[in-house]
């Protein structure tokens, strides 16, 4: 098959991988991609647009920030493309909700939980929608694992039965796997902060090598990890946040790691920085 992956970042261009692995021909849009993206996916086939690749490719797989993906989806049905779709965002169940409208049938909702797939074992794709298991096919070698996640009350063409909605159980799995992963780390940085401002976190410290062992050495991990990368994280706890209000629970712990996500912006594809200096992006901007 040919498969079409929007965009080849760190995470994507390991789907390419896998897919390159399965035996595909992968193909890659270059308009308005950074040079970083063109050296990762110099060994995949790039077209020069978006309509160009949805006219060649028998299905599409979007590997993007979240606020792209919605924006993304309406880019590719603008074309006519009329093959599955896969959104693999981190994105609310909701917002995978308007994206199966505006592509139709023929999407499927997936979540990726793990690092880029560079290792086995690292990284796996869930899916849902009644072509999951059609998906989780193209994907036979290679380092991600592909989860289709069983159907509960899905008809035929992919539909919740007796109702309008697609079926995006990917989207909330990611969703809160994340609000832990992502957001303890933005808790864990906050805490430090506060103990930085207060003038205790060197007694903190202490405490936590008595009663709290790792916490010190997992601050450092945490800020060396997400400072380079914090950015991308902002969108991810607003559709976090979203996905908790939309099941009726309190969306505002990950309001509030996506200000420290935020605070951390200037970071952004910098060498990772130590603690201190996280903390110093924290402490200089003022919680409004």
């Amino acid at each position: 098959m040919k498969i079409g992956v929007l965009h080849p970042g760190e995470m994507g261009v390991s789907v390419c991988a896998a897919l390159a692995a399965s035996g595909h021909e992968v193909l890659w849009c270059h308009d308005g991609r950074s040079p970083e993206t063109h050296n990762r996916a110099q060994p995949y086939a790039a077209t020069e647009t978006i309509r160009e690749l949805c006219e060649k490719a028998d299905g599409i797989v979007s590997v993007c920030p979240p606020h792209a993906a919605k924006s993304q989806a309406q880019a590719v049905a603008q074309t006519g493309f009329d093959r599955v779709y896969v959104d693999a965002n981190a994105i609310s169940p909701n917002s995978a909700e308007e994206i199966a409208q505006v592509i139709g049938a023929k999407f499927v909702d997936g979540g990726i939980v793990g690092p880029p797939a560079h290792t086995h074992g690292s990284t796996r794709l869930y899916l849902s929608g009644a072509r999951s298991e059609e998906v989780a096919g193209w994907f036979s070698k290679g380092y991600l694992a592909v989860r289709p996640i069983p159907g509960v009350g899905i008809d035929g063409d992919g539909r919740q039965s007796g109702t309008e909605l697609a079926d995006t159980r990917a989207s909330a799995l990611k969703m809160a796997y994340a609000a832990y992963t992502k957001g303890s780390g933005a808790l864990l940085l906050a805490v430090n902060a506060l103990a930085e401002a207060a003038s205790v976190r060197e007694e903190l410290e202490k405490e936590w090598e008595i009663s709290q062992k790792g916490l010190v050495n997992r601050s450092r991990v945490v800020a060396k990890g997400t400072s380079r990368k914090a950015w991308r994280f902002v969108g991810e706890m607003e559709e976090i946040a979203a996905t908790f209000e939309h099941f009726g629970l309190t969306g505002a712990f990950h309001e509030g790691a996506a200000d420290v996500y935020e605070r951390m912006m200037a970071l952004k594809n910098q060498p990772p920085s130590e603690l201190e200096a996280v903390l110093e992006r924290l402490l200089a901007v003022k919680s409004t």
